[in-house]
């Protein structure tokens, strides 16, 4: 099930930062597996970015580029296919409130009594303004027209490019924010933007980004007072109720300066858990590693009755 709303084409959609957020109905007892890769095709005469596929389908560019690496960001190849990461494992943590896993750049709200999770693509801290992780906290207040106070320090990374920041930056079109916040805790928050870009990149001063209707969204439906919780994932692996084992991996984010700059990927944070449903029983080792080492972004079922019944590796 998905909130949908109708477009005009792509460029419309791109220039109005409409976006096709994805409501799935939760699953049955003892699953965390919801939704279903799509393949979509790259139309003839293409001139728009990746981006403009990741808005319209609720997507992040982050999501999108791990899911089809050497794909052009820039601009994808017409009659090309591009997969679509609509499957996803939901967190190890508690289904309630707002959960925003930074690993994976993705906000997950639960609204309360409706059975259902709204997935929606994020924008967070760049290195060295890290957004926080493995923190729990509230929705302390919401502001329509939020005005931006940029810290002494922002401002003078701004210089440096050449740009003046005002001590504030009053409410309107061209704040930084956007149209809508949500704060949680005293020092952050959900916020719009007011670019067309950045949602799945570390852009953001630490707070967490969303396109214009999705931050539009979450303000007329989370109430003050609500629960949220940010977690650190990269790794996710369930055991579903029929005993298959999927595993979905995301590259960590870069946890210093070195492994930022660095070519080499960031070592994958495999706690014990993960270790018991990557490498217990009935796993397909050889399959485990290829997922592991590929990162797509993706659930893979990496049981052995997955690969002796010929289930196409090209998500790996």
């Amino acid at each position: 099930m998905r909130r949908i709303k109708l477009f005009y084409g792509l460029f419309i959609l791109l220039a109005s930062q409409s976006v096709l957020a994805v409501s799935y109905p939760l699953p049955p007892e003892g699953s965390r597996l919801v939704g279903s890769v799509q393949v979509v095709t790259v139309p003839q005469g293409n001139t728009l970015p990746l981006e403009a596929f990741a808005a319209q389908y609720g997507q992040g560019l982050s999501n999108m580029l791990e899911a089809n690496p050497g794909v052009d960001p820039f601009l994808p190849k017409a009659g090309s296919e591009l997969i679509v990461p609509q499957q996803i494992i939901l967190p190890d943590t508690v289904r309630q409130g707002i959960v925003v896993n930074v690993a994976e750049m993705r906000l997950y709200y639960y609204p309360k009594d409706s059975n259902t999770v709204e997935i929606l693509p994020i924008g967070i801290g760049q290195a060295g303004r890290e957004t926080p992780r493995n923190w729990v906290t509230a929705v302390e207040r919401k502001q329509e027209g939020p005005t931006w106070s940029p810290t002494p320090n922002t401002r003078r990374e701004y210089a440096k490019e050449g740009k003046t920041l005002p001590a504030m930056v009053p409410a309107g079109p061209d704040n930084p924010m956007g149209l809508y916040a949500i704060y949680i805790g005293k020092l952050y928050a959900i916020h719009g933007t007011n670019a067309n870009f950045g949602i799945g990149l570390r852009v953001s001063q630490g707070c967490i980004r969303l396109r214009n209707d999705d931050i539009k969204y979450l303000f007329d439906n989370v109430p003050v007072g609500t629960r949220v919780q940010l977690i650190d994932q990269p790794v996710k692996a369930t055991v579903e109720p029929d005993g298959s084992r999927w595993v979905e991996v995301h590259e960590p984010l870069s946890r210093n300066r070195a492994e930022f700059e660095s070519t080499n990927k960031v070592p994958l944070p495999l706690t014990p858990a993960l270790h018991a449903v990557i490498k217990g029983e009935g796993v397909d080792a050889l399959r485990a590693a290829e997922v592991l080492e590929r990162r797509s972004g993706m659930p893979v079922n990496i049981s052995e009755s997955a690969h002796s019944a010929g289930l196409s590796k090209e998500r790996l």
